[in-house]
């Protein structure tokens, strides 16, 4: 009889990643997957800690797969990811939630497949999360979800600890991968014909540190962008601190490098970024946007800001509200901080109060909304490069660099997915209408 997993999967592209590779140690144990939690005989949750809602979301599905057990006694249930990594959770795992059969963290996630082996065999409840990050490993099985794009990690961990965020004490310190693994990992994906190689990190920019060859993040772009064949690299997230001017070279110069560009910013107030401990100034930060635009052939800039982090006034929030209006980002993903509990700013006081936070960031979201509507405006007319992915009655749909939808009428016989320069004519309810050049 065959059975079948589910995978819930919360937080960042890294996690959709992971899941990627949780999904691919299933299917080699000859597991299906299944889009109905009630129908799997595995359920996995990989979890997310980057803020408190999330963790309470997380909980709540976790407490509710309960009744599930109970209707189906051999359920194996499974929680991993950056909650289990966090000091305390698998005791929390194990104290209120009998119903879950195995629990590991975010270093070890290569040995779920060995864990469910174990577990299948013996019965016996699995506890283990490793308190520290080991080698890299490279041989972990995959089963790739994302359609047209695949998702490479360059690195993991991160050294920034930034006050707000939890990622260093659940992801460790930075570990770069070999740049020849790297690259055949990328030939090999060019070879099945995916079109977007998404390069993934906590900070893609310090790609290298921690070797001592000269290795860095310009070097690998260069290297992935002369490969042969039909492609474009892409990469998150980038640390303005870490930005070189020879990686926004890199970028402006090489055709198979994405021009989209996506520099978190956090707040347009120096005071604010000191106690982030972003260790970069707006100054700073707005002579890199300064490079990018007069470098970067059809850029696109999109940013996330934190609003109402503690000692936050509204001439900080100000800030950043006029930061964004005058960069025009092409897209702001907007957060309320959310304190996490052993970060230095989760201790800090002048916390801002929810009400205001509620405020800011729809002010900030309706600015941003506004600006990405003119953008769009702007591009009436313009030439440009889009990844024709599926075929409908009367033509086809496509995506620009930069994520926008592109809705093509063409009676053109091609064979997708593929990429093509189109001219954008209007807009039809927030998706753009174009023709083909050629």
């Amino acid at each position: 009889m065959q059975k079948h997993y589910y995978i819930k999967t919360y937080g960042c592209q890294m996690n959709v990643h992971e899941s990627e590779k949780l999904a691919g140690m299933l299917k080699s144990l000859n597991y299906e997957e299944t889009t109905n939690m009630a129908d799997a005989d595995v359920i996995v949750f990989n979890t997310c800690c980057i803020r408190d809602a999330a963790e309470q979301k997380v909980l709540g599905n976790i407490g509710a797969v309960k009744k599930l057990k109970k209707q189906n006694p051999n359920l194996i249930v499974a929680v991993c990811g950056c909650m289990a990594q966090e000091d305390g959770r698998k005791e929390l795992f194990k104290e209120k939630y009998p119903h879950v059969s195995i629990v590991f963290g975010t270093h070890n996630l290569h040995m779920f497949k060995d864990y469910l082996i174990k577990f299948n065999a013996t019965k016996q409840k699995i506890y283990d999360v490793w308190e520290s990050e080991k080698e890299i490993n490279e041989d972990v099985d995959m089963y790739r979800t994302s359609n047209n794009n695949a998702w490479v990690n360059i690195m993991y961990g991160c050294n920034n600890f930034c006050t707000y965020c939890i990622v260093p004490y659940v992801r460790g310190r930075e570990r770069s991968r070999a740049m020849n693994d790297i690259v055949s990992e990328v030939k090999s994906l060019i070879s099945e014909g995916y079109k977007y190689i998404t390069l993934l990190g906590q900070n893609v920019n310090s790609y290298g540190n921690d070797f001592k060859d000269g290795t860095n993040f310009a070097k690998l772009l260069k290297t992935l962008a002369n490969l042969d064949g039909d492609f474009r690299i892409k990469f998150m997230t980038s640390h303005p601190k870490d930005l070189t001017d020879e990686v926004i070279n890199t970028i402006a110069t090489e055709p198979k490098l994405s021009k989209v560009i996506h520099l978190p910013v956090q707040s347009g107030s120096n005071r604010i970024l000191k106690l982030m401990n972003r260790n970069y100034t707006v100054e700073h930060y707005k002579t890199l946007i300064k490079k990018i635009k007069e470098q970067v052939p059809n850029y696109f800039i999109s940013t996330d800001i934190i609003v109402g982090f503690p000692h936050e006034t509204e001439e900080d929030f100000m800030a950043t509200y006029n930061l964004v209006n005058e960069v025009k980002y092409g897209g702001v993903f907007g957060f309320m901080y959310s304190p996490r509990t052993g970060t230095i700013a989760e201790k800090m006081d002048e916390q801002v109060p929810q009400e205001i936070k509620n405020e800011r960031v729809n002010r900030l979201l309706a600015l941003s909304k506004q600006i990405i509507k003119e953008q769009n405006q702007q591009l009436i007319g313009k030439t440009m490069e889009c990844l024709v992915e599926s075929k409908t009655d009367d033509g086809y749909l496509a995506t620009l660099d930069n994520g926008k939808n592109v809705i093509i009428t063409s009676n053109k016989n091609l064979t997708l997915p593929t990429f093509k320069n189109v001219k954008i004519n209007s807009i039809n309810r927030n998706k753009l209408v174009a023709e083909f050049c050629d």
